[in-house]
C-alpha cells in the first residue's frame, strides 16, 4: 500500500471557491465520497456514519445517546429531567454533526439529494438532542449556529427533487415553509434583526422568486393572460398603437364576462 497521495492530488486540482467531490470504490468494495480541499482531500463512507465507526456498537453516536436516554427513562418511570450529556460528550456529537455536514455537501454536489435529506435530518435531530439534554445551556445554544445552514441545505435538496419532477407547487410550499421555520428560529433565539434578513433566508427568498417566475412561465396561459403579456411587451417597446389594440381586445373579453 502506498501512503503518499501526491499523485492523486496532482490529478485532481483544487479550485478555490468550488466544491469538488467525487464517488470512488474503496478497497473494501464500499462506495466512498471524496471532497477536495486545499491541502489534500477528505474521504468518507457513503453509507452510515461517514468515518465508518460504530460508537459503542451503534450506527451513530446520536443513536448511542438516544438509547441511553431510553434506558434512563425506563429506570425513572418515563421521566428524563435528570438526564444530561456532559461537555465532552457534546463535543463528540459536534464532531459527528460536522462529519455529516461534510458528506451532505459532497452529496449535494453529486446530486444525491435523498442522501442530503437523510444526512441533514440526522444533523437536525442531533441539534435538538443537544439543545434538550446538554448539561450546560450555553453548549446547547452554541450548537444552534448550525441549524440555519442545515435547514437551507435540506430544503434545497427537497426542492430540487420536486422541481425535477415538475412539481412547482410543492417546491414553492417547501421553500416558504423553510423560510418561516428560519424566521421562527431567529425569533426564538432572540435574533429578531435576522428575521427576513438572515443569509439563509435571503438565499431561499431569491430562489423562491426564481422558482415562482419559472413556474409562471411554464403554466399554460389563458387568452387574457397572453394578451396582458403582449400588452406589457408592447408598452416596454413603446409600441403604443399595438398596445391600444391589445387594450381593446382585453376590454371586449371583460365585456363578454359581464354579459
Amino acid at each position: 500500500m502506498i501512503d503518499d497521495i501526491t499523485k492523486v492530488l496532482q490529478n485532481w486540482d483544487y479550485r478555490l471557491g468550488r466544491v469538488d467531490a467525487r464517488r470512488v470504490k474503496g478497497e473494501d468494495g464500499a462506495d466512498k465520497l471524496q471532497l477536495r480541499i486545499d491541502l489534500g482531500l477528505l474521504q468518507m463512507n457513503a453509507q452510515r456514519r461517514p468515518d465508518g465507526k460504530r460508537p459503542f456498537g451503534h450506527p451513530t453516536l446520536l443513536d448511542h445517546f438516544v438509547n441511553r436516554l431510553e434506558e434512563f427513562r425506563k429506570k425513572h418511570g418515563g421521566e428524563d429531567d435528570d438526564f444530561s450529556i456532559n461537555p465532552d460528550e457534546c463535543a463528540k456529537l459536534q464532531q459527528e454533526a460536522i462529519q455529516y455536514h461534510h458528506r451532505s455537501i459532497c452529496n449535494f454536489e453529486l446530486e444525491d439529494f435523498e442522501a442530503v435529506e437523510r444526512d441533514t435530518e440526522h444533523i437536525l435531530e442531533l441539534l435538538d438532542f443537544v439543545q434538550d439534554f446538554a448539561a450546560q445551556d450555553d453548549i446547547g445554544q452554541s450548537f444552534q449556529q448550525f441549524r440555519p445552514q442545515t435547514i437551507m441545505m435540506q430544503v434545497r435538496a427537497v426542492g430540487t427533487e420536486l422541481l425535477a419532477d415538475g412539481n412547482y407547487e410543492a417546491a414553492i410550499a417547501e421553500i416558504i415553509a423553510a423560510i418561516e421555520e428560519l424566521n421562527l428560529f431567529y425569533t426564538e433565539m432572540g435574533r429578531e434583526e435576522l428575521v427576513g434578513n438572515g443569509m439563509e433566508v435571503h438565499s431561499l427568498g431569491e430562489w423562491l422568486k426564481d422558482v415562482e417566475k419559472e413556474a409562471a412561465e411554464k403554466k399554460p396561459m389563458t387568452k387574457r393572460e397572453k394578451l396582458e403579456h403582449k400588452l406589457g411587451t408592447a408598452i416596454d417597446q413603446e409600441d403604443y398603437e399595438s398596445a391600444a389594440k391589445l387594450r381593446d381586445q382585453l376590454k371586449r373579453i371583460s365585456a363578454k364576462k359581464k354579459a
